[in-house]
């Protein structure tokens, strides 16, 4: 075993072979992440809040956890291929990595995993990505020497906008969800639209103390 073993090492600590490795690297903590992440997740909503048989709900957890874990490796892969191509056509300096290449490699890994497949799972990783993108930008917009408009914004006033940004984020954000809401519900993704309906909606119905508060209905 100790002689496997430290064949296994002097394997996936060659060099020579690194980017392939990486690649298998990527997918399974790609797999292992969406498992992780999705699994709880998936656990909790659809035991309380899907109807059907134990089986039935079981089922429906390991199909979302199979089809999140399959979505981060599946783009880990195509990302960190894309990559090493890149980096090896680098017209400029061969074997270097080029200053946009994570972006066309996210651009093609994002149109194979998620553009083309759009399900419920596929919608809330590209939400989730894109409200950090949303606020990783914003806080960029106000660095010095990032755009031609750095040079206007004043120390003072980009200590006021960091100060004053989120709580006006979360402000607009929630306004506008509670009025999607009230008079668009059925613009928001089911998953929210339910929890809201629950919270917010359904409060607003009972006929005895059983369902006011030990049942919901």
């Amino acid at each position: 075993m100790d002689v496997l073993m430290s064949h296994l090492d002097a394997l996936v600590t060659n060099p020579d072979i690194a980017p392939l490795l990486s690649l298998l690297k990527g997918i399974r903590n790609g797999a292992v992440y969406g498992a992780k992440v999705r699994f709880p997740h998936a656990l909790v909503m659809i035991f309380l809040f899907r109807s059907g048989t134990i089986r039935e709900k079981v089922k429906l957890v390991f199909k979302a956890t199979r089809q999140h874990a399959r979505n981060l490796a599946t783009f880990a892969l195509i990302w960190k291929s894309v990559m090493i191509v890149l980096r090896n056509v680098n017209p400029a300096a061969p074997g270097k990595e080029g200053r946009y290449d994570s972006f066309f490699a996210g651009l093609a890994g994002g149109y194979a995993v998620f553009g083309r497949h759009k399900t419920s799972i596929t919608q809330q990783i590209v939400i989730y990505v894109f409200a950090r993108v949303v606020l990783a930008m914003a806080k960029l917009a106000v660095r010095p020497d990032m755009h031609p408009l750095s040079s206007l914004i004043t120390p003072d006033a980009r200590a006021k906008i960091e100060s004053n940004a989120w709580p006006v984020f979360a402000s607009l954000s929630w306004a506008f969800v509670m009025y999607i809401f009230r008079w668009h519900p059925e613009t928001l993704m089911s998953s929210l639209r339910s929890s809201m309906v629950y919270i917010y909606a359904d409060s607003d119905h009972w006929d005895s103390f059983r369902n006011f508060l030990i049942h919901n209905k």
